[in-house]
């Protein structure tokens, strides 16, 4: 019986946590002290937001986008490993 088998955990996925947590908070405290409301002008929509509501709006796409990146790089190196061998 080995001892601590399976108690250990990667800190490497704590790293990643602490960091984006911290990146939550200071994206939050942005948020926060920017709170006027700011006309938005995209191709020819004009419209009136808070500005934390357009950051927000802002950082969720950015993330989306990022996770579809990640998940296009995790394929192309599948198939490459498939047509590898």
């Amino acid at each position: 019986m080995t001892q601590g088998s399976g108690t250990q955990k990667s800190s490497g996925g704590n790293g990643f946590l602490i960091g984006g947590g911290i990146l939550l908070v200071l994206l939050l405290l942005f948020i926060f002290q920017n709170t006027a409301d700011t006309t938005f002008k995209y191709l020819f929509w004009d419209f009136t937001l808070p500005l934390w509501l357009g950051l927000l709006i802002t950082a969720v796409v950015a993330f989306v986008v990022g996770q579809f990146a990640l998940m296009w790089r995790r394929h192309k190196r599948r198939q490459a490993r498939r047509d590898s061998r």
